[in-house]
């Protein structure tokens, strides 16, 4: 018996199975629910957006803060750079809903390398609430929005966040990005959260204030990567993440070099802060078992293009169903171009380093490798201590 035959066969049937039961577990998750069932408690929660430059959706996004149905909430918006033409929306928008408890908070903590979560500090430092959210600028928040994740904390999270799912794109490359965030890395995501693996993504990140108090918010810059330090500030405390939503991000146009960057940028970020998890990413796709599939039948002289073509369709078929059931876009030809773009995204990660985001160069390292950045976050953390400011 060829051995290597029977190991390609047999990785091509376990990837198979690994595929068909991911997004069956996504089906569970991310069907839309007839209705939102609210907490058993509501308590006031702050609702921290950082801002970074005006995007194609931001009015939209930016003005679904203020239509949630929770009875008591603030908003936060957090810009880094005053000269930010994000800056004339966010007013225009608070002054527009005088009802609602809103503010503007412009300047940064220099706690760390990373520009995103130096501009989260101070809504984390001014929040008057003992439950805070973080929402990224693009992310689309419903109205079921607070009550879905005061939902999943209930259930014995420690924090609780939740994947983007692209919608909205203008294009042929937001397709394609589309392909990415929803029935590739959404379907992972709920699926290992439906079997008690939850992770955090940055889009969504919902605690309790207690466990970012006395030091712990500066914990988050340990990482290069605020949503992969929150995942291992939870897991060090014996408690879990888990997932609400999804909720949308609205894509819009991308262009092909805008999907690469941010590809690879997100692989050579969880290469950093996860590099176990990250290695077994070079089979991910259809590519690698399909391979597998070609030699293992030519091993036992059974070979045929039929059986391939049948294994693409089994394949790419549960993707296409949850697609439809979740109500996202999908496109078959787009995600067999993502599956065949893995490999290269595979090596980019581990070519390098460095990566841009928002016009800043950076480094997917550590913050213990940098001791430039210890003392101001020291002093941010002493700050930190002192409670919310007024």
């Amino acid at each position: 018996m060829p051995v290597l035959g029977f190991t390609c066969l047999a990785f091509a049937a376990a990837a198979s199975a690994v595929q068909l039961t991911s997004s069956a577990l996504a089906m569970y998750r991310c069907r839309k629910p007839a209705r939102v069932p609210r907490p058993r408690e509501q308590p006031p929660i702050t609702l921290v957006r950082p801002l970074c430059g005006l995007e194609p959706f931001s009015r939209e996004t930016l003005s679904s803060s203020f239509g949630m149905d929770y009875p008591h909430y603030e908003i936060l918006f957090c810009v880094a750079d005053a000269a930010d033409p994000i800056i004339p929306l966010a007013r225009a928008l608070i002054a527009e809903h005088p009802e609602h408890d809103a503010r503007l908070l412009i300047g940064q903590d220099a706690i760390g390398s990373n520009p995103k979560l130096n501009n989260m500090a101070k809504g984390f430092r001014q929040a008057r609430f003992a439950h805070i959210v973080f929402v990224d600028s693009n992310v689309f928040t419903p109205p079921s929005y607070l009550n879905q994740l005061m939902n999943a904390l209930e259930k014995g999270a420690g924090m609780v966040s939740a994947p983007p799912v692209g919608q909205a794109p203008a294009g042929f490359w937001a397709q394609l990005e589309c392909a990415f965030l929803n029935s590739y890395q959404a379907r992972m995501q709920y699926a290992v959260d439906t079997l008690g693996f939850g992770f955090a993504q940055g889009k969504t990140l919902f605690f309790r204030r207690a466990d970012l108090e006395h030091g712990g918010f500066a914990q988050l810059a340990a990482e290069p990567a605020e949503d992969a330090a929150s995942t291992k500030l939870i897991h060090s405390k014996g408690q879990r993440v888990r997932l609400a939503g999804p909720f949308a991000q609205l894509v819009g146009p991308r262009t092909g070099a805008q999907v690469w960057q941010r590809q690879v940028r997100w692989a050579r970020l969880r290469r950093a802060s996860f590099p176990l998890w990250f290695a077994p990413e070079i089979l991910a796709g259809a590519l690698p078992p399909l391979l597998a599939l070609a030699y293992g039948l030519s091993a036992y002289d059974i070979f045929s293009p039929t059986l391939l073509l049948v294994f693409v369709a089994l394949w790419y078929l549960p993707e296409l169903i949850l697609a439809r059931v979740a109500g996202w876009p999908r496109n078959l030809g787009l995600m067999m171009l993502r599956d065949l773009s893995l490999p290269f995204i595979f090596a980019a990660g581990c070519a390098g380093s460095s990566f841009e985001w928002h016009g800043k160069q950076m480094t997917a390292g550590h913050e213990d490798d940098e001791p430039a950045v210890a003392k101001p976050k020291r002093r941010w953390a002493r700050l930190a201590s002192r409670g919310p400011a007024g």
